[in-house]
């Protein structure tokens, strides 16, 4: 098993041919041997890297969720000039590009749309095409592995910063493989490259790929943490805490309203596949309810292969709706800066699954409306899929 920057470096540095490199990264960014790619880039006599571009979280993994970063400082490891992307400026400038000739990006994706570094890559795309610069996305494994694909498709007029494109939100792609849907598809139309992983199978989990991992972002500290975020994220637009604040965020659900039993009990009548609910009381010790004793349950998943995260908190979520009418409310706005809509509609990426679970709507058929778009979104992704199940 390679990723795009082992393979890089033993075969590729071609691409990179005496240019100007800015290079877009955070803690995720590195090799089987731990070396980080921002050292290895400064390091090599062969390129002549220029410039640094974090995501949310920063560089070297600097803040927690939705905080502003100081856009333009150096980074003290390598005294080169570093940008945040997740500042005022969230897609690269012309200033910011001026010492560039090539824009890589090398960062962990986590297999889910609601997540910005996929968003971080389309602007600098975007950003690339307009200043006449090249762009090489180095591949990483879909951790949550890219065979199952799951949940609504995002609206039009829902697009922000953590969903610019009508994909489900667990989309079973590589961050290669996004690359090339949304230069094409989506019409972004830079000059791009990808550089391959070598050995990584669709069906693989990250385990299985005997990659280091390394949190993505604070709140994914374990590719457990990964499998249960393509659901869990949705509980960030309510007003039941999500679990930041404790070892297992998206993991554990709850508030202090909620009777841990009774939830429990209403869930089981969904008979949810590869998924046990254990009930539980935690008290978190930042974000919602901090230092408040909350009930709630902890989402044990107990076969990978058939656990549905989406349709299994949309369960959740429904439950603790309906179970505690008085207590339960939608989070209002904003989210990522988008000031004139519901955060779950964001996060939903539309606001037809809110007005499903206010309807009452049965978690069954809530599933069953999503079978068309996926339907589709499979036809549209087949010809960007790199890699084989086998």
């Amino acid at each position: 098993m390679k990723l795009g920057l082992e393979v890089l470096f033993e075969s590729r540095l071609d691409l990179l041919g005496g240019a100007r490199v800015g290079l877009i990264v955070n803690p995720s960014s590195i090799n089987s041997r731990f070396e980080h790619a921002a050292d290895l880039f400064h390091q090599h006599p062969q390129i002549k890297l220029t410039a640094l571009f974090g995501p949310q979280h920063g560089i070297r993994g600097e803040t927690q969720d939705n905080m502003i970063e100081w856009q333009t400082f150096r980074d003290k490891r390598t005294g080169l000039p570093a940008y945040s992307l997740y500042g005022e400026t969230r897609k690269p400038i012309p200033e910011m590009l001026a010492d560039v000739d090539v824009l890589v990006f090398d960062i962990q994706d986590v297999g889910t749309r609601v997540y910005t570094f996929n968003y971080t890559m389309a602007l600098a795309m975007e950003a690339a095409r307009e200043c006449g610069k090249r762009f090489i996305v180095l591949d990483r494994p879909n951790p949550i592995c890219g065979a199952q694909v799951e949940g609504n498709i995002l609206e039009p007029e829902f697009r922000s910063f953590v969903g610019m494109f009508p994909i489900p939100m667990r989309h079973g792609m590589t961050t290669g493989e996004l690359a090339l849907m949304f230069n094409r598809e989506f019409g972004i139309g830079c000059e791009l490259e990808v550089v391959r992983m070598e050995g990584w199978r669709r069906t693989m989990w990250y385990e299985e790929t005997r990659l280091p991992w390394v949190m993505p972002s604070p709140n994914i500290p374990t590719v457990d943490t990964a499998a249960v975020f393509p659901g869990g994220v949705m509980i960030e637009g309510t007003n039941v805490s999500e679990g930041r604040g404790t070892t297992r965020p998206f993991e554990i659900i709850g508030a202090p309203f909620i009777g841990p039993s009774e939830l429990i009990d209403q869930l089981r009548t969904n008979h949810l596949p590869g998924v046990v609910f254990r009930p539980l009381h935690f008290q978190p010790t930042f974000h919602k309810f901090a230092g408040e004793l909350c009930g709630g349950l902890q989402i044990h998943v107990t076969e990978r292969q058939s656990f549905k995260p989406v349709i299994t908190c949309v369960a959740i979520i429904s439950a603790i709706r309906r179970l505690y009418p008085d207590y339960f409310e939608w989070k209002q706005p904003p989210y990522e800066y988008v000031y004139d809509k519901l955060p779950f509609d964001v996060i939903g990426g539309g606001s037809k699954l809110r007005e499903q679970i206010e309807a009452g709507i049965a978690v069954p058929e809530i599933e069953k409306s999503w079978r068309t778009g996926l339907n589709e979104f499979a036809e549209r992704r087949r010809e960007y899929l790199m890699y084989d199940d086998s």
